[in-house]
């Protein structure tokens, strides 16, 4: 099953982690990349993908801090 969520993401953070969403707000990825050069966009997929242990695409937003990205197999995340 495939799901869209919506993220919000704060580059050149001093650590890198992921705030779930409460409610309509979006998931917040705070990520050590620059967004110089697609550097932090391919950090928000790693780190995503490690977190949903599932491919992640951005389907929207690729220049902005507001994004729409498709999660593979959602609610399959296994440990």
């Amino acid at each position: 099953m495939h799901k869209i969520l919506k993220i919000k993401v704060i580059p050149n953070s001093k650590r890198e982690e992921i705030k779930e969403g409460e409610g309509e707000e979006p998931m917040v990825v705070r990520v050590k990349a620059q967004p110089v050069k697609d550097k932090a966009n391919k950090a928000v997929i790693k780190l995503l993908s490690k977190h949903f242990n599932s491919d992640v695409r951005i389907i929207s937003g690729m220049k902005s801090r507001e994004k729409l990205v498709e999660v593979e197999n959602y609610g399959k995340k296994t440990v």
